[in-house]
């Protein structure tokens, strides 16, 4: 991986900052030994350890585009221009788990069903963004409210977002069907009323202390806002282009109490081969003064047939947040280097990047930076309140040199040919309260504003945004 000076120098700077002020926390290595305890000998067994628990969130987001862009609307067969984007959706999930059977290899099961209704059913709220500006990436569908041919909301609408059989034996499970599943290239993404899911087999195991392996193979997502199922499709491609399989393998391994890291390869037939290496440690003590440091590097490469045109992109970001007591700042730089895009698979998480924010500042040779500070209400006698403000800006985004397209029109990233020096930046603030006792415990509440400024033809446009999230968790059984 290639850092750059500026990289290197913010490096240097950080270190030299946790010397002088963080004090000294152990780093004691932790040797890889087999564990003693066996989770399968500790099941209760299937009916005693089942449970039913659920979620239900209030999601509402209002958006406005600047600078004469518009979303668009069917008003009487004809699209109709608007400024402002309306979304109100109440997503409840309902799941059940059972305990594990008992014996040398135990089943369990996990069923979740998904219902979502809307409480904003107006066809011009609903507005879809059919397009930025020119050059820019394919904005359009109703992602947020599900809606028919025409633009109207389905008012109510519900399907099964988990329905998976697990087998255990010793520390390993083997998970079946429908489920969640989490690394930095295929994760559960959660920003919606309901979340997304994926279909297939994975194999999750912790027979050694401080490394845990896993495996999986899935044919088709759940998205966020669809019934139906779908096969993978990336991020920022045409949106058309499917793969019929994705193979990921990953380990975990954590050598001292304060440094984690990982190593992932990921495989999206027939687009690309994905790998990721990821790091966070932690220095000093946060009454005093702590420094987190966080690495998250990718590096994609076409495979197999390259359905979406030739692919090589080297993409990284570098954090350093130092924490004192309540308050916490965060300094962050990403640098994209490749012609095209840092992608990642549609309805899922698959980007650790520290700048991945409403926009993912992932242009086609794009440099980013990020300060952000934080506030944990918890130290001024309000636990469970609190603050964050941040800023970014992307620069240097250069598409003229993108030639993996191979000249056909629509395939791949097509249109970045246009992206030259373009530039953008974004800022937000937010607030969270999290519910410490009583009948609503663990309830959350979250408001975001965002605003996002862009030139010409940088992807993300021009668009103020506003939500509010209500989370209310609930246990039946």
């Amino acid at each position: 991986m290639k850092l750059s000076s500026t990289a290197l120098l913010a490096l240097a700077i950080s270190s030299i900052t946790a010397t002088a002020y963080a004090e000294t926390q152990s780093q004691a290595f932790t040797p890889v030994t087999v564990k003693e305890k066996s989770a399968q000998s500790e099941a209760t067994g299937f009916v005693e350890g089942q449970s039913v628990t659920g979620t239900t969130r209030n999601w509402y987001a209002n958006e406005q585009l600047k600078r004469g862009e518009k979303f668009s609307y069917n008003k009487n067969g004809v699209l109709t221009p608007t400024d402002r984007r309306i979304n109100w959706v109440q997503g409840t999930i309902v799941k059940y788990n059972s305990g594990f059977t008992e014996g040398t290899v135990g089943f369990s099961t996990e069923v979740a069903a998904y219902n979502a209704i809307a409480l904003d059913r107006d066809k011009e709220d609903l507005a879809s963004r059919f397009g930025g500006a020119p050059g820019s990436r394919e904005k359009a569908g109703y992602n947020r409210t599900l809606t028919k041919e025409g633009g109207d909301a389905v008012g109510q609408w519900s399907k099964l977002g988990l329905a998976n059989v697990k087998a255990r034996f010793s520390n390993t499970t083997v998970t079946a069907g429908r489920q969640n599943f989490s690394s930095p290239q295929v994760d559960v993404i959660g920003n919606r009323p309901l979340p997304s899911s994926f279909q297939g087999v994975s194999i999750h195991s912790e027979e050694l202390e401080n490394l845990a392996f896993d495996l999986g193979t899935f044919d088709r997502n759940s998205p966020r806002t669809e019934q139906s199922q779908r096969k993978f499709r990336t991020e920022y491609a045409n949106g058309i282009v499917e793969s019929d399989h994705v193979n990921t393998a990953g380990i975990t391994y954590t050598p001292f109490a304060s440094l984690t890291t990982s190593l992932w390869a990921t495989q999206a037939e027939d687009i690309w081969n994905q790998y990721y290496v990821g790091a966070t440690h932690v220095l000093g003590d946060s009454e005093v003064l702590s420094l987190t440091t966080g690495l998250n590097y990718y590096k994609t490469k076409d495979e197999g047939k390259a359905l979406i045109g030739k692919i090589d992109n080297d993409t990284y970001s570098l954090s350093f947040g130092l924490t004192h007591q309540a308050h916490s700042l965060t300094f962050s730089y990403q640098e994209v280097n490749g012609n095209e895009y840092f992608d990642y698979l549609h309805e899922t998480n698959g980007i650790y990047l520290a700048n991945s924010l409403l926009s993912d500042f992932n242009g086609p040779n794009e440099k980013s930076f990020q300060i952000a500070y934080g506030l944990n209400m918890a130290e001024y006698g309000v636990p469970g309140l609190k603050f964050n403000i941040y800023q970014a800006r992307g620069w240097g985004i250069d598409g003229t040199h993108y030639t993996g397209n191979g000249g056909v029109v629509d395939k791949g990233y097509d249109g970045i040919q246009k992206q030259d020096g373009e530039h953008h930046y974004e800022y937000g603030i937010g607030t969270s309260y999290a519910v410490q006792s009583g009948p609503l415990k663990a309830t959350t509440v979250r408001a975001t504003y965002t605003t996002h400024r862009a030139s010409e033809f940088q992807a993300d446009g021009n668009i103020n945004e506003f939500r509010l999230v209500t989370t209310i968790p609930f246990k039946a059984l």
